[in-house]
């Protein structure tokens, strides 16, 4: 099991700082490479730049939580649980293909 884990390719995990305007202010995010192209993807799927997403992600968890104490944690599980959730839609799908089909109803048909 851990080969799969210990042969990832290193620029996975290593990291990248990246610096990102929230509302006017400038900060550094710094995340594993995987983290970023993680990002990215969903990004692209909400159509819009991965900056943005973050702008959003960053606004809309201070509108639920007030507070945030570590924003690149909350990214790094943000990544994780859109992961997770593309695998349970991945595995979820294969199950219906799986299972076999209701038999048809049977239908009578009356002449008069």
């Amino acid at each position: 099991m851990c080969e799969f884990f210990v042969t990832a390719d290193p620029i996975h995990y290593e990291s990248r700082t990246r610096s990102v305007r929230i509302h006017g202010v400038h900060t550094s995010i710094r995340l594993e490479n995987f983290v970023w192209d993680t990002l990215a993807t969903l990004a692209a799927e909400e159509g819009m730049t991965t900056n943005a997403l973050i702008v959003q992600f960053h606004d809309e968890i201070m509108l639920h939580r007030g507070d945030v104490q570590n924003f690149t944690s909350f990214l790094r599980v943000t990544c994780l649980r859109y992961l997770r959730r593309k695998c349970d839609r991945l595995e979820s799908a294969q199950e219906s293909l799986a299972e076999p089909a209701p038999p048809p109803k049977k239908t009578t048909v009356t002449t008069h």
